[in-house]
């Protein structure tokens, strides 16, 4: 997987055939998100399936915890994550398995039936962040 932050805060999501299943790599791609304290959506035109790769006990191991150690910041700044999906059944399925999603992520998952639908919600999650209460964000980043 590949973060492309050039358009900040709209992060796609690209698989990339060179870096594989590089979990560090994109740990630290999403670490660097992190510090930066502000909200993003990710946003992706590839279905997970697309992959092809399937994740090893190891790599769901250090996925778990990853997130478990940046719950608060995951929570505070990912505001979303948006998959494109041009097909009306598969958008509707992937409804059941988004509330699943957004319990283990701590952060939801929606679906655009094209890149216009995809960049609107986007778009709407960010206007409607919150930033974190000093506090909180002292918190979050400790």
């Amino acid at each position: 997987m590949l973060l492309d932050i050039s358009n900040f805060p709209l992060v796609w999501m690209r698989h990339d055939a060179v870096s594989g299943g590089n979990t560090e790599a994109l740990f630290a791609q999403f670490d660097a998100l992190l510090t930066r304290r502000q909200a993003f959506v990710i946003l992706t035109d590839e279905g997970y399936a697309d992959s092809g790769h399937e994740h090893t006990q190891e790599e769901r191991k250090r996925t778990t915890l990853w997130m478990k150690q940046n719950k608060a910041v995951i929570r505070a700044y990912i505001q979303g994550l948006v998959m494109v999906e041009p097909d009306c059944a598969k958008r509707l399925a992937g409804k059941a398995f988004a509330v699943m999603f957004g319990k283990f992520w701590g952060y939801p998952l929606h679906f655009g039936s094209s890149r216009d639908d995809a960049l609107d919600i986007a778009h709407s999650l960010l206007q409607a962040w919150l930033p974190p209460q000093s506090a909180l964000d002292q918190a979050v980043l400790s």
